[in-house]
């Protein structure tokens, strides 16, 4: 039975961007509505153009329905051709992945996008020619190699006025005087210097133009293996020590090269490692963390659990999901990168010791640790400008290749790896643990892992500032005003009105107090933890946790496995990080301050905005998040009202332009897929198979234990 809304009568044109043009498209396509299998659904026009794909029903005409969260560049059945994963052919029922040329065309085809979206749509109706014609046509631009001058970037870039906001707080690390700032910011300026030595990239490609490294290491140290070997770097702590990263020599070589790597490393560390005054520490990370491989296959395993093509599926996976969940591997390995970024801020803080990230292009797991050490230990890092610019720092102008990460061209796919999301999956652990210490929203983290694959924005579309630069001054972006400067992403006004950017900013955030010596002991915030964290399960005692062999049940079955002994690089006696982790948590938490992650099994979660947030079985009506956030929000609005009313008695000068946040009264109607999703009606769960339920009437102690899980971490997802 298909439940069929008449097709539309007007014409309905796709909203271009300027360079943005229609490839192809198809009329009389069906779009299914994935929350239930009675095949309702809408008809609509299929485009594909440069930039995106699109389904235009009569709702997209009218401005009736338009959501409260409304991005201006993608639209809600709008697709980019970056964030497609992977398109799916039905034939005769039977699914088949489309890549290439195709024979046969498909009479149902489903998009995979990966912002976890499923589009559906039926082609039966449409006319043989357009169907091949769209088919053929969305394949062969999402998913066929292509040269990176062929991205929408570069269109939009040569065709969209150069109007942006200059304002911007964000720092972006282009300058030296940027690093200069950075330095004299972390009191870093003693023992470091910016160097200008890879000008005109003689040293480096992978370097940026400008870098910071330890005062004693000369110029011809830096250029005699290409920037190899160096120690750059990151961050200082307050008591002076530093974190720096370093990428290593490659491991194949032959005996006499070794050998002068050796003995040139041997000289750099003896030049920062003058003990006991300057102690360092060396971490080699593509030891002491999963490999890229692991990370990008425990991310595929563990996104197939959220790309749900309908309701059966969605409750056919509900029954097993702690163990689906657990044999991904992906929350275990966020838990080990939390554990490494712990480790480190321990030999900073506590320790006083330097300590030395390597990795083979020093670009990648060294990107991720220096950032969480960062945000956990600099709570300028916690407010959106300097989480911004710590992005800029660490990732775009350090050389992480976005380019190939995200393969954002399709050349290669051993080259894919979530690791910037990972790092946006550790800090989501971090906002959601300790809500007031980010002046941003998970909803902000959410938006930031979606921009990813827009390619209007040149931040995460190169692997290195070079490749950017050279790219940059191409001929062809050459305009009337002279070479095109690209967008960046932290502009967010590019993507969202005021009244949406309010929804990134975190309403409850702790501002730092002013600095004041006589009132700074009592100026420390007293957190009480199940106040600000009512669904967490509350701290175990120190004789069952995670520093030793687990034996408590529950934990067992959720993580699936006992937690080992640490991982120790360096000689020091393994319970001093223990005795670190502990005593922190026994203490009362400063939002401005050091913050140190819980890491024991439960503690882990699935960042349930970003992977639930397009399932409608998965909502919680009238809760979650957004419900506590619509309250605020609202209580927000009437100060702000109130706050007006009280000028307006004091003078009669009354400002017309009062600057507001979202109003959003019925937030008992909201459900927890707001604001990325309308609310939808109630799904309901079918009847299992009799077996399945005689299966569950055999296991009583089974379903006891499945309603343990619900009590105990019931916001897991």
């Amino acid at each position: 039975e298909i439940h069929i809304k008449e097709p539309i009568e007007k014409e309905v044109n796709p909203h271009l961007l300027p360079g943005e043009l229609l490839l192809c498209e198809a009329s009389t396509v069906y779009k299914y509505i994935q929350e239930d299998g009675s095949n309702r659904g809408t008809y609509g026009k299929l485009v594909c153009t440069n930039f995106k794909i699109s389904f235009l029903d009569d709702d997209s005409a009218s401005d009736d329905n338009e959501p409260q969260f409304k991005n201006k560049i993608v639209g809600e059945n709008d697709v980019t051709l970056q964030c497609v994963d992977q398109i799916y052919g039905v034939y005769d029922e039977k699914k088949k992945l489309l890549t290439g040329q195709l024979r046969k065309y498909p009479e149902k085809l489903i998009i995979y996008c990966k912002d976890l979206r499923v589009f559906n749509f039926c082609l039966r109706y449409t006319k043989e020619e357009e169907v091949k014609r769209i088919v053929s046509g969305i394949v062969h631009h999402s998913q066929t190699p292509k040269l990176l001058k062929r991205l929408f970037l570069f269109s939009y870039a040569s065709a969209a006025p150069n109007n942006t906001d200059g304002r911007n707080q964000t720092v972006m690390f282009e300058t030296l005087e940027d690093w200069r700032d950075e330095l004299e910011r972390t009191k870093g300026n003693v023992k470091y210097k910016a160097v200008t030595t890879n000008e005109g990239y003689r040293v480096s490609e992978k370097l940026p133009l400008y870098f910071v490294v330890p005062i004693c290491i000369s110029e011809e140290s830096i250029l005699k293996y290409e920037g190899r070997g160096i120690p750059i770097w990151c961050w200082s702590c307050h008591n002076g020590a530093a974190l720096l990263k370093m990428s290593s020599f490659p491991k194949e070589q032959d005996d006499s090269t070794s050998q002068m790597q050796k003995a040139f490393l041997d000289g750099i560390y003896k030049t920062i490692s003058k003990p006991p005054y300057e102690l360092l520490k060396m971490d080699d990370l593509s030891s002491s963390l999963p490999s890229l491989q692991d990370i990008q296959t425990a991310y595929t395993r563990f996104k197939q659990l959220f790309l749900i093509d309908n309701s059966t599926d969605f409750w056919a996976t509900d029954v097993k999901w702690f163990s689906l969940l657990e044999s991904t591997n992906w929350l275990e390995i966020i838990r080990r990168v939390l554990k490494k970024a712990i480790e480190v801020a321990e030999c900073l803080e506590i320790q006083h010791t330097n300590v030395l990230l390597i990795e083979e292009s020093a670009t990648d797991l060294c990107c991720v640790i220096s950032s969480l050490v960062q945000v956990m230990m600099d709570s300028y890092s916690r407010t959106k400008s300097g989480f911004q610019s710590l992005i800029q720092k660490e990732w775009v102008i350090g050389g992480h290749g976005f380019l190939d990460r995200c393969n954002h061209l399709h050349k290669s796919e051993k080259e894919e790896a979530p690791v910037f999301l990972l790092l946006l999956n550790c800090v989501w652990q971090l906002v959601q643990q300790y809500p007031p210490a980010f002046e941003f929203t998970e909803t902000y983290l959410t938006v930031l892992s979606d921009s990813l694959y827009v390619p209007i924005f040149s931040t995460f579309f190169f692997n290195s500032q070079h490749q950017r630069d050279t790219n940059k001054s191409g001929e062809s972006l050459k305009t009337q005003d002279g070479p095109f400067r690209f967008l960046t992403v932290w502009d967010w006004s590019v993507q969202f009105d005021p009244k949406a950017q309010a929804f990134l900013n975190n309403p409850l955030y702790a501002e730092k107090p002013k600095p004041d010596k006589s009132q700074r002991k009592t100026a420390r915030f007293k957190h009480q933890r199940q106040l600000s964290l009512p669904l967490t399960q509350a701290k175990p005692s120190p004789k069952r946790g995670f520093f030793r062999e687990e034996t408590d049940h529950l934990i067992k079955n959720i993580l699936g496995k006992r937690i080992g002994k640490f991982i120790n690089s360096s000689d020091e006696p393994p319970n001093s990080l223990r005795e670190f982790y502990d005593s922190w948590h026994s203490k009362p938490v400063d939002y401005h301050g050091l913050l140190l992650p819980r890491i024991d099994g439960p503690e882990i979660k699935v960042w349930a905005q970003r992977y639930l947030r397009w399932i409608p079985e998965a909502q919680l009506h009238g809760g979650g998040t957004i419900a506590t956030a619509a309250k605020i929000l609202d209580l927000m609005e009437e100060v702000q009202s109130l706050q007006v009313k009280m000028d307006e008695e004091h003078s009669q000068a009354v400002s017309g332009d009062v600057h507001s946040v979202p109003m959003l009264r019925n937030s008992a109607r909201l459900s927890s897929l707001f604001p990325f999703a309308l609310l939808q009606r109630q799904s309901v769960k079918p009847a299992l198979p009799t077996s399945t339920w005689k299966d569950l009437e055999d296991e009583d102690d089974l379903v006891k234990r499945d309603d343990e899980f619900v009590d105990l971490s019931g916001d897991m997802l």
